[in-house]
């Protein structure tokens, strides 16, 4: 996974393309870093899936 991949993955979730996207255990913390700097980090939601797997979901409300 690049810098690339994570900001077009990211896109395409807060443009509704994707309704969610599986974020392998080993590639979490690289995805998270680039995650966190977005201005609307607070709309993405990660649900932690058996495994160690996460499903980011983009929410049109932010979490608080």
């Amino acid at each position: 996974m690049t810098d690339e991949n994570v900001i077009d993955f990211i896109k395409q979730l807060r443009e509704g393309n994707i309704h969610e996207l599986c974020v392998k255990k080993e590639d979490f913390l690289f995805f998270r870093s680039i995650l966190t700097k977005q201005e609307d980090f607070k709309h993405f939601r990660g649900v932690a899936q058996r495994g160690g797997d996460i499903i980011f979901q983009y929410m049109t409300e932010p979490r608080s």
